[in-house]
């Protein structure tokens, strides 16, 4: 959809090797708290499924931008806000009814509309947010949990529980899933992908006008009759 061509690319990802097969040519930059990136040398920077697991994320998008030259694109998907609240839920209730009360299990995770202002904050022009929820479904709340630990996307929060869930919790958790959130005899889980791009600021990209500045009334813009309002 950007018709344009790139020929220096970074990857901000933790997942060097499903990278390297697709675009070979880019450097594969790990996603630790300072990114190894050249500065003005990219024309596009991708930071890949990584933002969401950031101590830093408005740090994150400061060094992609550092990186870009002029009007360089810079590209990030990472998981939103409504990712897994099916799981949330049936922890949280579970857990607030076995034990009465609640600890850090899944990792909060931006709204769109915060995550698109952390684009100005990092300098970048012409911010646009997008998301794309995605439905996943499993035969148990088990073989969900089972898959998260594969994606490397278990609990690693700092204030998590340092012995392992009772049993009564997990099972109870499991019964409140299937209950409350079960579809056609499947259990499906919410992943929300929130889109990013922003380009570095250059002079030859549009730029606001001044307010007040407009020479034609919204009214005509829009075809219809203008209205007084009665004070």
């Amino acid at each position: 959809m950007v018709n344009r061509a790139f020929t220096k690319v970074a990857i901000v990802t933790p997942f060097p090797e499903a990278w390297r097969g697709v675009a070979p040519q880019a450097d594969i930059i790990e996603d630790s708290e300072v990114l190894d990136l050249k500065a003005a040398h990219y024309d596009l920077v991708l930071h890949a499924m990584c933002l969401h697991w950031a101590n830093d994320p408005v740090g994150q998008i400061i060094q992609c931008r550092r990186a870009l030259k002029n009007d360089g694109l810079f590209m990030c998907v990472s998981f939103g806000g409504q990712t897994l609240h099916e799981l949330r839920s049936a922890l949280a209730q579970a857990e607030a009814d076995v034990s009465g009360g609640l600890s850090p299990r899944v990792a909060p995770m931006g709204e769109i509309r915060d995550l698109g202002a952390l684009l100005q904050r990092g300098g970048l022009s012409l911010p646009v947010a997008d998301a794309l929820p995605l439905k996943v479904t499993y035969e148990t709340p088990w073989h969900l949990m089972r898959d998260l630990r594969s994606m490397g996307e278990a609990n690693a929060l700092a204030g998590r529980l340092r012995r392992a869930t009772s049993r009564s919790v997990m099972l109870a958790a499991v019964e409140t899933y299937v209950h409350s959130f079960m579809e056609d005899g499947r259990i499906p889980a919410t992943f929300e992908l929130i889109f990013l791009t922003g380009w570095a600021p250059d002079d030859s990209q549009p730029q606001p006008l001044r307010p007040g500045s407009a020479t034609t009334r919204l009214a005509a813009a829009l075809g219809t009759q203008e209205t007084p309002l009665k004070d």
